[in-house]
């Protein structure tokens, strides 16, 4: 029997399900909306796949997914990045699958077609069965259109869609300062760990500009550090802030004074990073470049979400990867400065496991958490998800629209720009 509660779920359209304030619980758990999601949003926008330090030089790949379809992230002889449909154009089969590497051509294990690194097809055994009807030209691997900005690849389907700086809009000078985690050396992943949590993909998109769980959530990983890092951290109540970015994308900044790394270099340095700084003088580095480096290593103060799937995060990448309605995939890449002081390197992955990594504090809390959530959502029909903190105080900024740190601003932009993207 189809209740009055069931009924009025199912005359909701899309549109309906995203309100100013508040989005309909059926985002989380209806498994044809996500079908929808895999169309309309992740080959429908602009991707984030990886950072160039990942792929390095000719012959570097990485594989990863747009949404559920398996790509390749290649550097080319030439130096150009491609980003290809990891399919065999032939009868379907993967032809890669490490997850990162190097190699000369992509060669189909099934039947032997092979691949240059630019997609090209290359050989065929046995093309006489083919008489003249193989042509080599056109069954080269899909490649799709591919950008870059800060050393941030980001792939589409769309070859009409805007140019990438026009999608980032105000985010880039953000990711500019993010990228000042380099210390005056390049930005390199060095790493990364994943894992998977029974959870729908955007209840992790709101968790990277949600301060407001931060003191209760990770009330253990509070306990573990001093005194004046928990007061640096104590920024619910604080002159921190979320801003509107446009497009879906929006910027938490928890600690206002590390915004930009290099600004007030001449600050004391923290008595946690005492030790780093005077081996980093033991090792010759001038005063300046000690102060640049620790104040890299401890991270920038704020979370930079990208609609739909990367967020840049104090001092790692944190990307999501839609598996099921029901399932997402974080993949957390810890972020070193290339050429670097080991010293310095070592802290900051130190850092990384401490919080971040799979033994750390903050994943195994936040993924408990993500997945009571999803767990909760199945309770009852027709009810909403509650998204109206900080509405009261939003004010309308150059950039789109701000409030307190604790405001629920970020999420409200990611779901408008689904909303968008969804009824398009």
């Amino acid at each position: 029997m189809t209740s009055k509660h069931d009924t009025a779920d199912q005359a909701l359209t899309l549109a309906d399900r995203v309100q100013a304030d508040r989005v309909h619980t059926s985002l989380y758990t209806d498994p044809a909306i996500f079908e929808t999601e895999m169309d309309k949003i992740f080959a429908s926008t602009w991707v984030w796949v990886a950072h160039t330090s990942e792929v390095p030089e000719a012959g570097s790949y990485k594989n990863t997914y747009i949404g559920r379809q398996p790509v390749i992230v290649v550097r080319d002889r030439k130096q150009k990045v491609h980003v290809l449909l990891n399919r065999c154009r032939h009868r379907a089969a993967t032809v890669c699958e490490g997850k990162k590497g190097k190699t000369n051509s992509f060669v189909c294990p099934y039947h032997g077609w092979s691949y240059s690194l630019d997609g090209a097809l290359r050989g065929v055994p046995h093309p006489e069965s083919y008489a003249d009807q193989l042509e080599k030209g056109e069954l080269g691997l899909v490649s799709l259109r591919v950008e870059e900005y800060a050393g941030m690849l980001f792939a589409t389907f769309k070859d009409d869609i805007e140019p990438l700086v026009d999608y980032l809009g105000p985010a880039k000078k953000w990711m500019d300062l993010f990228m000042k985690q380099g210390g005056g050396f390049p930005i390199k992943v060095a790493g990364e760990h994943r894992f998977r949590f029974p959870g729908n993909w955007k209840i992790q998109l709101e968790n990277t500009t949600d301060a407001y769980h931060f003191p209760l959530v990770h009330k253990s990983f509070l306990s573990s550090v001093d005194q004046q890092t928990v007061e640096m951290l104590d920024f619910v109540g604080g002159p921190g802030y979320v801003e509107e970015l446009g497009n879906g994308h929006s910027v938490m900044v928890m600690i206002p004074q590390l915004i930009d790394l290099e600004a007030n270099l001449d600050a004391p340095i923290p008595e946690r990073f005492a030790e780093l700084a005077q081996a980093l003088r033991d090792e010759g580095y001038e005063d300046l470049e000690v102060r640049r480096i620790v104040r890299a290593v401890g991270g920038s103060g704020f979370n930079l979400n990208i609609f739909p799937n990367i967020a840049c995060s104090m001092a790692f990448f944190r990307v999501l990867q839609p598996i099921s309605v029901t399932e997402t995939e974080i993949h957390h890449a810890v972020i070193t400065m290339d050429g670097g002081p080991a010293v310095a390197n070592q802290a900051r992955l130190r850092m990384h496991e401490h919080f971040q990594g799979p033994m750390g504090f903050g994943t195994p809390d936040d993924s408990e958490a993500w997945e009571r959530v999803q767990k909760g959502a199945s309770a009852g029909k027709d009810l909403w998800i509650m998204l109206n903190r900080g509405l009261a105080g939003e004010k309308p900024t150059a950039d789109g629209k701000v409030s307190d740190v604790s405001a629920e601003t970020g999420m409200r932009a990611a779901y408008q720009q689904w909303k968008k993207l969804m009824t398009a």
